[in-house]
């Protein structure tokens, strides 16, 4: 099969083995893949990931034992868990110890002809959402994941940092839920996207002194958690997105004596990302910059790496 390969430098081959499902796993002809921030850190070694990278994707199921996913058209929870272990038997089977993360972490990913998942993560998506819409619905997971785990009061000021494609994400799932929501970023271009949907959005330099009892790293930068912190009201709420090949500091100095509550966020809830990317509650076609073919891998990477630009996307199939 075609795939696009990392083992210290990435690779495109027509002639890479296709993959074998396991017992319970299904195996899913990808038809479009989406490249993120983590794909472009994994390209530089974060993780220390080899193999077939890729994560956000949308497929066809070819082979399944669960005979209600043959035939149908697919997206796919990325972490496997052990099954055994006691995060598992307690639903954090994302923070199992031994799981696999597909294309992140032991675990071939989409960048590729054809991967393999367990049936237990598929979800089936509605006919009505068309794949270059639907390879959103794992980073809009994602972007779900906070309105879990922190309470935004109708009081809250709250603020995301960044506008980049998650931060652009998290400001539309936040402002559906109706939180007292600024966006701040540094591209007037990209900022505009969310103004033209009604929602506050700011350059960094416009914020002057303001302080928000919610702040929401989304900056993809390493210096991003340091300078969102400093937007933080005492005993407020700070949440990090941003995950990086390479250190990163953080003073925790202002952490103890203004009392923040840190929170780190990653993956998130399929359905209700499904639901609103399906009703269109969640608008993300303005996001999309280009589609490439899965043989311009390089031109994919080249342009998702460009400042400025938002979701790059691979049409596999």
């Amino acid at each position: 099969m075609r795939a696009v390969t990392l083992n210290k430098e990435l690779m495109y081959t027509e002639n890479h083995p296709p993959p074998k499902p396991k017992d319970g796993e299904a195996l899913i002809r990808v038809t479009t893949a989406g490249l993120c921030n983590t794909d472009l850190e994994i390209a530089k070694g974060y993780m220390g990931f080899t193999g077939i990278p890729g994560h956000e994707f949308t497929g066809i199921v070819e082979e399944c034992d669960d005979v209600r996913f043959k035939g149908r058209r697919v997206v796919g929870e990325i972490n496997i868990g052990c099954g055994t272990c006691d995060y598992c038997h307690s639903g954090l089977e994302n923070h199992c110890n031994h799981r696999s993360v597909l294309g992140i972490l032991g675990k071939d990913g989409a960048f590729a002809d054809f991967l393999t998942l367990p049936a237990r993560n598929l979800h089936i998506i509605p006919d009505s959402l068309p794949d270059e819409y639907a390879v959103f619905i794992e980073p809009l997971a994602a972007a779900l994941e906070i309105t879990c785990q922190v309470e935004l009061r109708p009081a809250d000021d709250t603020a995301v940092v960044g506008d980049g494609k998650l931060g652009l994400l998290i400001g539309q799932a936040l402002a559906v839920r109706g939180a007292r929501l600024i966006v701040i970023g540094r591209h007037k271009e990209k900022l505009s996207i969310l103004k033209n949907m009604g929602i506050e959005a700011i350059l960094r330099p416009e914020i002057g002194d303001r302080k928000f009892d919610v702040v929401i790293d989304a900056t993809g930068s390493a210096a991003g958690p340091d300078h969102a912190m400093e937007l933080v009201r005492p005993r407020g709420r700070l949440v990090i997105k941003t995950t990086l090949n390479g250190p990163r500091q953080i003073d925790l100095n202002k952490v103890v004596v203004d009392e923040i509550t840190i929170v780190g966020s990653r993956c998130g809830p399929f359905r209700p990302a499904i639901k609103a990317l399906d009703n269109r509650s969640i608008d993300v076609k303005p996001l999309i910059r280009a589609t490439y073919g899965l043989a311009e891998y390089a031109e994919a990477f080249k342009t998702a790496s460009q400042d400025g630009v938002l979701k790059v996307l691979l049409k596999i199939a």
